[in-house]
C-alpha cells in the first residue's frame, strides 16, 4: 500500500465501500485487484485516456484475469442511449457473466455511463471507479449515481448504482488539460459553499497553488471534498432529503449544458455560472450579504471559470429547460439556495417573475 495513502468510506450499510486517495495508486500490485472479485473484468475508457493509463490498469489487476476492453469516443455528446448499446454489444461479444467487473477507466462521462451499464447488465454487475479528472475524483465517483444523457435534459435516463470502491490516483491529475482542472475545482468550491465554510476561505486563500496543481493542495481539496460529500451521500443515498443540496447550480447549469449542446460547456464551467447565479438569488432574498457573491466571482475568476451565462442563453430558453429538470417535483421548480457560505438550503417557492429578473439582470462584477 501506499504510504501517502488516505482511505475514505461511503457508509451505506451493505453497500458502503471506500475511497483511495493518494499517489501512484495505480502502481499498487493489489490495491485495484483486491476489489474483483471474479476473473472477468470490463475496462471501459475512451481515446484521450486509454493510451495513457489503460497499461497500467491492466498490469494492476494482476494476472490471470479475462479482460475486455471497451474505448469509447471523448466527449459529453456521446453520453447516450446509442453509445451504451455499443457497451452491451462488446461485453455481449466477449461472453462476460454476472461475476464480472466493470472497471470506469476515465473522468465524469466514462464513469456515469459505466456505472450505468453496470447496474443493467444482466441485473447488476459490480464496478469500481478509477477517476482520471478531479471533477470526477471530487464528484461523480463518489455517490452512485449514473446516467446517460437524453436530447432534452441532462443524465434523465439512469439508475443509483454504488461502486464497490473509488481508486484516486493523483497523479492523473497531471495530464490533465487546465480547462478540465479549473471545471473539477468548481465542484471543489461547491463543497465549500454548502456545507464547509472553513474549507471554502481555505480555497479563496489556496487557489494559485491549485492551478499550479502542488501535490499537498490537491490532495488537500480531494480528501476534503471528497469527505463532504461521503458524509452527505451516506446520510441520504438516493436524494430523498439532504443529498439534494449537492445540486448547488446545477439546475441552471444543466440548462446551460443542454442549451448549448453537451460538450461545448464543460459541466464545471455551467455549475460554476449557476453557482454564482443561486448565490445572487440568495443576496436578493436577504438570506447572504451582497460580498458574497462579488467574493465567489472573483474566486471563480481567478480559477478561470465562466462567470456569465451563454450570451445567446435567455430568460425564456433558461425556464423552459429547468422546467424538465430532474428537481422539478410536482410541477414546483428546488432551487438549491445558501443561508450563509456552508449553510444550503431547499426552496421551491421561485416564481417565474423572479427567475426572470434574475436570469435578465444578475449581478456584475
Amino acid at each position: 500500500m501506499s504510504l501517502l495513502m488516505h482511505t475514505l468510506h461511503v457508509e451505506l450499510g451493505e453497500r458502503s465501500y471506500p475511497v483511495y486517495i493518494g499517489r501512484d495508486l495505480l502502481a499498487d500490485p493489489q490495491l485495484l485487484a483486491g476489489h474483483i472479485a471474479g476473473s472477468q473484468v470490463v475496462i471501459i475508457s475512451n481515446t484521450t485516456v486509454a493510451p495513457l493509463y489503460m497499461d497500467r490498469v491492466r498490469a494492476a489487476l494482476g494476472p490471470g484475469r479475462r479482460i475486455t476492453e471497451v474505448i469509447l469516443p471523448d466527449g459529453e455528446q456521446y453520453k447516450t442511449l446509442a453509445t451504451l448499446g455499443d457497451i452491451f454489444d462488446e461485453v455481449m461479444a466477449a461472453g462476460h457473466n454476472r461475476t464480472t467487473t466493470f472497471v470506469a477507466l476515465g473522468g465524469g462521462v466514462v464513469g456515469d455511463i459505466t456505472g450505468f451499464a453496470a447496474a443493467c447488465y444482466q441485473r447488476g454487475v459490480n464496478f469500481v471507479q478509477v477517476p482520471t479528472t478531479l471533477l470526477a475524483q471530487v464528484d461523480s465517483s463518489v455517490d452512485g449515481k449514473t446516467a446517460v444523457n437524453h436530447p432534452l435534459g441532462k443524465n434523465m435516463i439512469g439508475a443509483f448504482h454504488q461502486p464497490v470502491a473509488v481508486l484516486i490516483d493523483t497523479n492523473t491529475l497531471q495530464t490533465l488539460p487546465p480547462r478540465e482542472l479549473a471545471a473539477g475545482l468548481a465542484e471543489v468550491i461547491k463543497y465549500g459553499l454548502i456545507c464547509d465554510e472553513p474549507f471554502y476561505r481555505w480555497l479563496q486563500q489556496h487557489m494559485p497553488k491549485l492551478l499550479a496543481r502542488e501535490e499537498a493542495a490537491l490532495a488537500e481539496a480531494i480528501e476534503r471534498s471528497c469527505g463532504n460529500k461521503a458524509e452527505v451521500v451516506s446520510a441520504d443515498e438516493r436524494e430523498g432529503g439532504v443529498r439534494a443540496i449537492l445540486n448547488l447550480g446545477h439546475t441552471f447549469g444543466h440548462a446551460i449544458e443542454t442549451a448549448q449542446g453537451y460538450g461545448h460547456w464543460l459541466h464545471g464551467e455551467a455549475v460554476a455560472v449557476g453557482m454564482l447565479l443561486a448565490l445572487e438569488l440568495s443576496a436578493r432574498r436577504g438570506m447572504v450579504p451582497a460580498s458574497e457573491v462579488a467574493g465567489l466571482r472573483a474566486l471563480l475568476q481567478a480559477t478561470g471559470l465562466p462567470t456569465e451565462p451563454p450570451a445567446d442563453m435567455t430568460a425564456a430558453k433558461f425556464l423552459e429547460l429547468m422546467a424538465r429538470d430532474k428537481k422539478v417535483v410536482d410541477g414546483r421548480l428546488r432551487l438549491v439556495l445558501l443561508e450563509a457560505i456552508g449553510s444550503a438550503c431547499i426552496v421551491d417557492d421561485a416564481d417565474e417573475r423572479e427567475l426572470v429578473g434574475l436570469l435578465e439582470t444578475p449581478a456584475n462584477g
